[in-house]
């Protein structure tokens, strides 16, 4: 092929195609994913519309292309003017070379610049649908669910329709590049074929979803995230191996997003000749045009047939093993009896199918919020717990009844449900399996389709559900003590009795093995902390209340001598306030009584008895002492009668002598100065014992 202008601008107006096709290809899918809420098709438009730069470089490319060839026939022109000996001015000009560095410019920089941004852009695209179908199972975030179209003949249609067009028109950009002038359109190519390849892939996701298979349709999503990562991954090794790659001159630079693993399905029938050229290559001579080898090609579609009956036949044998249980199943619906153990036989697969289930196994299922963590010691307060505000369970409040009568009504306010109500952070195991032959009842409870953000289906769900109800409405019926406090295996075996009694009422077919419940406690945060509080003031109160036992046995046993005696002792002076209340404090019961309690005290030989001897030996002292002083005044009676004026004196001047003694100033005033005789003797004191003075005043 002469490489012209006209060449170039035939693969510019190919590519322009592209890039309308890859436009509204995208465009039409993003739309279309909206409004039919199809979550696949609209993965399938980002892909899509990513592919737009490809084309769009590839114009630009191409249109540099015809514009080089353009120059270089210029060129020519001007080198014939030259060599016929013609001027210059007469009939050409300079060569010029613009347009050729312009396309070594793009080879280097453009297509490397692109395929980095759709390798990126693929990247971006694959980890956020990841992160985003990983979030799904995640019941706690908040991503957007997963979407199926509800017109899915519909949608398997435009899939299979879009996918069968973007292949044909793939083929047909793969065969122009065969040409090496078109070479670079390899990268087209591969981008219409993957645009084929993820509308074909949905179209077999909606075939399953069709099925009743919605699991598949998300492992598609995945799968396209996977496959945008691994051309993603291709297109950056064939950045790092294009600047290492060594290159005749006259080849044309391969572009960076011109994927190999698309072009080979773009180009099946090169997947066949590099396959027969491995063949050969391995026997060492062309055994493909070997009689038998274009036997074994002749004979491939009967083999292919022979494989098709064989794996039909297959699957109408299916072998029960001992301990499970099977039904077939016609279109969703169970025919025949149930087989347990044996050879089942049925019609081929997809007529009828077969459901086994391991009937002996124990399944166990969470009732409540997700399980605590069970630490080797049963903590109720946990620094830095993260569950705090984790829903609980409702139980009476310790205070009220085993029942809540006609008063459990909630108020606004919240002030009678705090009186009557509690809460408690449970987590409960219930461990069940299929009962003896109940199968049939089983399957029949409901179905075990899985949605999303649940790792539970829906048979899971309805025996959660129905045994939740039934823990909650016995917890609400008994007091937060006898929950946590439970006398043996008697809430336990409660909670068995009434959820077996729930599951046979719905004839779930569910035998309930046993109920666990790791952790008991109150609720995680403040409460948690109240009730650790509320043991510990206990205690407090407690030790508060033995320390003043301890004090007032103490007490007593000093005061009255030992305990008993003084509590007869304090009954006795209670008896002898009602006596004085009754009859007065001089009645003669009550002098009785208050010598009969002063007996006791006196004999109880404590503290009390001590103070009232004591004080009785006092009285005896201060009784000796008036009577001393009586004595003596009665003594000095005829000593007055006889001299009165003399005895006057003498006691005045025995008053003065006391009193004047101890003064430092002395004063005589109102006595006649003829009278007065002062003897005033200087002394200077001396230290120590002055025992003159001492005789001297012993002698006054």
């Amino acid at each position: 092929m002469v490489r012209d202008q006209f060449v170039y601008q035939q693969a510019t107006r190919v590519c322009g195609i592209g890039f309308g096709i890859q436009l509204v290809l995208g465009t039409f899918l993003a739309v279309f994913g909206r409004i039919a809420g199809d979550s696949a098709i609209t993965l399938a438009s980002f892909y899509v519309l990513i592919g737009i730069l490809p084309w769009l470089s590839l114009i630009v490319l191409f249109h540099q292309h015809s514009l080089e060839r353009l120059e270089a026939l210029e060129n020519e022109e001007l080198e014939q003017l030259r060599t016929s000996g013609r001027s210059v001015f007469e009939g050409g000009r300079e060569q010029s070379d613009v347009a050729t560095r312009r396309l070594a410019s793009m080879h280097r920089w453009l297509m490397p610049t692109v395929s980095a941004f759709v390798a990126l852009a693929l990247g971006v695209l694959s980890y956020l649908t990841i992160d985003w179908l990983r979030r799904l199972d995640d019941a706690s975030a908040t991503a957007t669910p997963f979407g199926v179209g509800a017109n899915l003949g519909w949608q398997l249609a435009l899939c299979t329709a879009l996918a069968l067009g973007t292949f044909i028109f793939s083929r047909f950009v793969a065969g122009m590049s065969q040409q090496a002038a078109w070479a670079n359109l390899r990268g087209g190519a591969g981008t219409s074929v993957g645009n084929a390849l993820v509308l074909l892939a949905i179209a077999v996701g909606i075939v399953f979803e069709v099925f009743r298979k919605p699991n598949v349709l998300e492992g598609v999503a995945y799968g396209i995230a996977v496959f945008a990562a691994l051309i993603a991954a291709e297109i950056l090794l064939n950045l790092i191996l294009n600047i290492y790659r060594p290159r005749r001159r006259e080849d044309a630079p391969r572009p960076a997003f011109d994927s190999k693993l698309l072009g080979l399905a773009a180009a099946p029938d090169s997947i066949v000749r590099s396959i027969n050229e491995a063949v050969n290559y391995q026997f060492g001579f062309d055994i493909t045009s070997s009689w038998g080898y274009q036997l074994l090609l002749r004979s491939v579609a009967r083999l292919s047939v022979l494989a098709v009956v064989v794996f039909l036949l297959t699957s109408m044998v299916v072998v029960v093993q001992p301990g499970e249980q099977a039904v077939r199943l016609r279109g969703g619906r169970i025919v025949g009896d149930v087989a347990s153990g044996t050879l089942l036989f049925k019609w081929p697969w997809p007529l009828e199918s077969v459901e086994r289930f391991d009937v002996g196994q124990v399944r166990s299922v969470v009732l409540g919020p997700a399980p605590l963590k069970n630490e080797s010691v049963n903590a109720w307060v946990i620094e830095g717990e993260p569950d705090a505000n984790r829903p609980g369970f409702v139980v009476l409040a310790s205070g009220t009844g085993s029942r809540a009568g006609g008063s459990g009504a909630l108020e606004s306010d919240g002030s009678p449900v705090a009186a009557q109500f509690a809460l408690i952070d449970a987590d409960i195991v219930l461990s069940y399996r299929i009962r003896a032959g109940a199968l049939l009842d089983f399957l029949g409870f409901t179905s075990d389709a899985r949605s999303r953000r649940t790792p539970l289906d829906m048979r899971e769900r309805a025996l959660k559900a129905i045994a939740l109800r039934e823990v909650t409405q016995l917890f609400a019926t008994l007091r937060a003590d006898e929950v946590l406090s439970p006398q043996g295996d008697s809430l336990v075996r409660r909670l068995k009795e009434r959820i077996q009694r729930a599951f046979d009422v719905a004839q779930s077919g569910i035998e309930v093995v046993g109920i666990q419940i790791p952790v008991l406690r109150p609720p995680a945060g403040e409460p948690s902390g109240r009730f650790e509080d509320l043991s510990i003031d206990l205690q407090n109160a407690r030790k508060v209340v033995d320390e003043a036992n301890r004090l007032v046995n103490t007490t007593m046993s000093t005061l009255a001598g030992s305990p008993e005696q003084a509590r007869r002792i304090v009954e006795s002076i209670e008896a002898l306030r009602v006596i004085e209340r009754q009859s007065g404090k001089d009645a003669q019961a009550a002098r009785t009584k208050r010598a009969e309690i002063e007996a006791m005290i006196v004999e109880s030989r404590g503290q009390a008895a001590s103070v009232i001897s004591i004080a009785q030996a006092r009285r005896w002292d201060m009784l000796m002492r008036a009577r001393a002083t009586a004595s003596e005044v009665l003594g000095q009676a005829p000593s007055y009668r006889a001299a009165p004026a003399l005895y006057r004196e003498r006691a005045i001047m025995a008053v003065l002598t006391r009193a004047l003694s101890e003064a430092r100033v002395k004063y005589v005033l109102a006595v006649d100065p003829s009278r007065v005789d002062i003897d005033v003797q200087m002394e200077q004191p001396e230290s120590g014992l002055n025992l003159g003075d001492y005789l001297e005043k012993q002698d006054k």
